[in-house]
């Protein structure tokens, strides 16, 4: 212990690229007053906290009207090659619209045969998304759509089609417009439909014919994690609309082969009311492949591709090894709460705003090779039980998680679900109870359903928790906990990194009674073994404490000519802890009273990066598109 010396901090300007709110609404039909209508009364509300419901994610409990016989003349056309490429934006034309309206919009709906007429269910299935409509829109849920006014001529009928003379004078016109959508590989065929109405009053005017991709079984979204601490093995994992075993070539003529697996509907959490993930918001995971490339050296570059001769290959990829263990220099990064953004002018039920500048960023610092690992704890994808979104998470990560380990921690939006085992009750999860997350992140746990595990790279030794199961002092997980952190050889590896999503301190208001708990139950192990930095999620900003046990700083660090921050680690004091759940959802803002253990705090997107060696830990928060060095002392 008294080989270490601190821990340095530097504190960056972060480039705000650009905010959006989810827009919120309220119902206009409602079920009539009962005594279940009573218990529940309170559900928008609740799930707001938990789900930002918008206006596009409650179109699934909106009744259908159909207005096709006001727009007979109405096309839907997608201009595209016959079949999709695995990544291409489409553009999708509407024509023949006889009174272009703000309302009108676009969905694109997969699988192309879901049912878009009236789904006749018990409306009481859907109290439990926090809405009250009488009836469900579509038995399947839009993986994503746009408002035609997104073409700068819709409403103004620049593009005008004369449908009937008389007299040699246009008595009949219509418009018509274009939009476009990216696509990617779901494997699914497509279709886009037009409504009007809005999304709080939609009426269904017409649809285009399917559109197929040329290969749904095509090898896609690989990424790599870490299985143990030596760096000579590394896991790869992907999607592919295959169920047979495919392969990964790699190195000098290596090859293995994966194992496949695959969840279902019946997979899903679910309660009286059923929950998104088993209902309108399934969509087909397709096959998870998964091999292990092995004889590999630690601090190493490789390559590989993945796939088989029968449904292709991914092109050849450049990776690197993290360094074993025990050796001296590591650069990380770690954030919480990232999710995904469209990249084009598309609603979801679900948008973290500052997702795809935050992964742009990190991909810079993968491509100049200034990264060995990532740390993401907590809040993955934000599926939340709509399970295309998860493919669209994995195609946004996939320049960093294909090159670099990408190791995780499960939070609430993978794990959380009534009656799941979750210490937390809420529908967080939509249904999906870590079973997606699990299949695609597959960690060097122990068992299914025990996601926690530890792994060491470089000079530090990573403790990584669940804070979604039992914590508590006879709980299994804090065993595990007090016996890992206590086995830590502090002259193999002198930094200690606890790790999981939901914080200790925070000064953003309203956490539950348990989340106190668990400050309670776990603190003080992470005091008794010395854990140098604490790393959580959870609450959507950036902040730093001092020192701090108990909600009282034991040490406070000083500050060099430039302004950094250094905690002097010789006589250890107590844990710095850090809120970094600021890499994607909207931000949370902080209370205007700060406790004195409160340091530092910024409402802006970002990451965490750092570099250790056997002498310094040193952190840097980093800006969008900035390249940001390490400190480390003389």
């Amino acid at each position: 212990m008294g080989s270490r010396n601190r821990i340095l901090l530097k504190h960056v300007s972060i480039l705000l690229v650009f905010f959006l709110s989810l827009s919120c609404c309220s119902t206009s039909e409602t079920l009539t007053p009962s005594l279940l209508n009573l218990v529940v009364s309170n559900t928008t509300l609740l799930h707001r906290n938990f789900t930002a419901l918008s206006e596009f994610r409650m179109i699934n409990r909106r009744i259908l009207s159909d207005c096709s016989a006001s727009n007979p003349s109405l096309k839907v056309n997608v201009l595209s090659n016959s079949t999709l490429s695995d990544e291409e934006f489409v553009t999708v034309t509407v024509t023949g619209v006889s009174n272009p309206s703000d309302g009108d919009w676009v969905a694109m709906i997969s699988p192309s045969n879901s049912d878009v007429k009236s789904c006749v269910l018990n409306e009481l299935f859907y109290l439990q998304t926090g809405d009250t409509a009488k009836l469900p829109l579509l038995c399947h849920y839009p993986v994503k759509a746009q408002y035609m006014k997104n073409d700068p001529n819709y409403l103004s009928c620049k593009n005008k089609e004369c449908k009937k003379y008389q007299d040699g004078k246009c008595v009949i016109s219509t418009c018509s417009g274009s939009i476009q959508f990216h696509v990617i590989n779901i494997r699914s065929d497509i279709e886009f439909v037009f409504f009007s109405g809005g999304f709080l009053k939609p009426c269904l005017v017409g649809r285009s014919t399917p559109v197929s991709f040329a290969n749904p079984k095509r090898p896609l979204y690989g990424h790599l994690s870490s299985i143990d601490s030596t760096g000579e093995s590394m896991r790869l994992t992907w999607v592919s609309g295959d169920k047979e075993p495919q392969q990964i070539q790699y190195g000098n003529g290596e090859a293995v082969t994966s194992t496949v697996t695959t969840f279902s509907q019946a997979d899903m959490c679910s309660s009286a009311l059923p929950s998104p993930a088993k209902d309108f918001g399934w969509h087909d995971p397709g096959y998870i492949h998964s091999a292990l490339m092995t004889g590999l050296k630690p601090s190493s570059p490789f390559s590989y591709k993945y796939g088989s001769d029968s449904v292709g290959w991914s092109n050849q990829i450049q990776f690197s090894t993290p360094p074993a263990g025990g050796s001296d220099e590591l650069r990380f990064i770690a954030f919480g709460d990232m999710g995904k953004t469209p990249l084009d002018a598309s609603k979801e039920h679900y948008i973290q705003p500052g997702a795809l500048s935050v992964i742009k960023a990190i991909a810079k610092d993968v491509n100049s090779n200034k990264v060995n690992s990532v740390f993401h704890i907590g809040d993955i994808s934000y599926a939340t039980g709509f399970l295309a979104e998860w493919d669209f998470f994995l195609h946004l990560i996939n320049p960093v998680a294909s090159r670099v380990s990408y190791m995780t921690a499960i939070g609430n939006h993978e794990r959380d679900y009534v009656d799941s085992g979750s210490v937390y009750i809420t529908p967080d999860s939509g249904g999906e109870c870590g079973v997606p997350y699990e299949t695609y992140f597959p960690m060097p746990t122990s068992a299914k359903d025990k996601p926690w595990y530890s792994i060491e790279q470089g000079s530090v030794h990573f403790t990584v928790i669940s804070t979604e199961h039992d914590w508590s002092e006879n709980s299994e997980q804090y065993a595990w906990m007090k016996k890992d952190m206590a086995s830590v050889n502090r002259q193999k590896t002198p930094w200690l990194i606890f790790m999981g999503h939901r914080p200790m301190y925070t000064s953003h208001p309203g956490l539950f009674s348990s989340e106190n708990k668990f400050n309670e139950a776990v603190e003080p192990l992470l005091f008794q073994n010395k854990v140098d930095l604490a790393l959580f999620g959870h609450v959507h900003n950036y902040e730093r404490t001092c020192s701090v046990f108990q909600h009282k700083c034991k040490a406070m660090p000083t500050k060099d000519k430039n302004g950094v921050d250094t905690y002097d680690g010789r006589n250890y004091s107590a844990p710095v802890h850090v809120v970094i759940g600021m890499a994607g959802f909207t931000l949370d803002n902080f209370s205007s009273n700060a406790e004195s253990w409160s340091l530092k705090r910024i409402t802006e997107f970002g990451y965490l990066r750092s570099h250790a060696t056997t002498k310094d830990l040193s952190l840097e928060v980093s800006a969008y598109l900035v390249v940001f060095y390490s400190h480390s002392l003389p």
